[in-house]
């Protein structure tokens, strides 16, 4: 498995704030009311953690099953966790790919986050497969979307800016169309103290392009988009 988000765990809650900040509350608004008594919460691409505390905030007595096959993401959300005595005895932690990831016989709910574009049409039906299964009627699953459905050329942006202390972090993305269906993205992590560059990372991974009808389509599930980076699938 390639790990293309530990080389970059440093950053995601210095400038993930701005993405998520359309995000958060609609994401909180898709889970809030329903009932958690069926199983656990999956959050599967759980990240740095931040998917995490919203489900927590909005769903109060809820389990979280929190999946992060990344280390460096996963260090930064095990450290969150444990820091929230309202969290570390709610949410548990596991280390699987959504390929591999063994679920509990019943979820109430699943958030699906940074993940689906990595899994080609077989590997999403597979999942698909064993989610759907473990859902009530009415549950919904919560998915981020990118801002593409079709590959096409994307210019070098800078989708992101946060000061910390005497530096500047940025973050910037560019993209091209490297097959069908398929985009390869191009981030680069700039931190900077003034014009200069102290430190720069820069990381490339291909991505599969869908939209909310695509997945609709693939679950049979009634589909809304939310805000342009989500999308609720209702079971």
């Amino acid at each position: 498995m390639i790990d293309y988000y530990s080389p970059t765990a440093e950053f995601y809650d210095l400038v993930g704030g701005q993405h998520w900040a359309h995000s958060d509350p609609a994401l909180a608004a898709a889970l809030t009311g329903i009932d958690t008594g069926h199983g656990p919460v999956l959050d599967l691409g759980a990240g740095t953690g931040r998917t995490t505390e919203v489900i927590a905030r909005a769903l109060p007595g809820a389990r979280i099953l929190a999946v992060e096959p990344s280390p460096g993401m996963r260090a930064a959300l095990t450290s969150r966790v444990v820091r929230d005595e309202g969290l570390r005895h709610r949410v548990t932690v596991v280390a699987d790919r959504a390929q591999e990831v063994e679920l509990p016989d019943r979820l109430s709910a699943a958030v699906i986050c940074g993940v689906l574009g990595y899994l080609d049409r077989e590997e999403r039906a597979a999942l698909w497969g064993r989610l759907l299964e473990r859902l009530p009627s009415g549950a919904p699953v919560v998915v981020e979307l990118m801002a593409l459905s079709a590959p096409q050329p994307v210019a070098p942006m800078r989708i992101a800016r946060q000061r910390l202390g005497e530096q500047d972090y940025e973050a910037w993305l560019s993209g091209e169309p490297c097959g069908a269906g398929r985009m390869r993205w191009s981030a680069t992590w700039r931190v900077l103290n003034g014009e200069r560059v102290v430190r720069e990372v820069d990381v490339t991974h291909e991505w599969y392009t869908f939209g909310i009808q695509d997945l609709a389509a693939e679950t049979g599930l009634t589909a809304k988009q939310l805000t342009p980076e989500l999308g609720v699938l209702v079971r």
